[in-house]
């Protein structure tokens, strides 16, 4: 399961990522990385962008970007 699939006021645990190169190491940059917990605050009503809190900050990912997010 993704990050984008997560429905808002639900808190996950990050299973690992799936982007290569630069955006993997942007997204890691940004502080979501494994076994960090992750609050899926709001959802934009189609679907992008998606605001997280980690750790302690609110975040606002795109579509394309939640997607390399696995979640459990």
């Amino acid at each position: 399961m993704t990050l984008k699939e997560i429905p808002c006021g639900k808190t996950v645990k990050v299973a690992g990522l799936t982007g290569k190169g630069p955006v993997k190491r942007r997204i890691m940059d940004m502080g979501i990385t494994k076994g960090v917990e992750i609050i899926v605050r709001k959802v934009a009503p189609l679907g992008d962008p998606v605001e997280i809190t980690v750790r302690g900050y609110e975040l606002s990912l795109r579509k394309a970007d939640a997607e390399m997010v696995l979640v459990e």
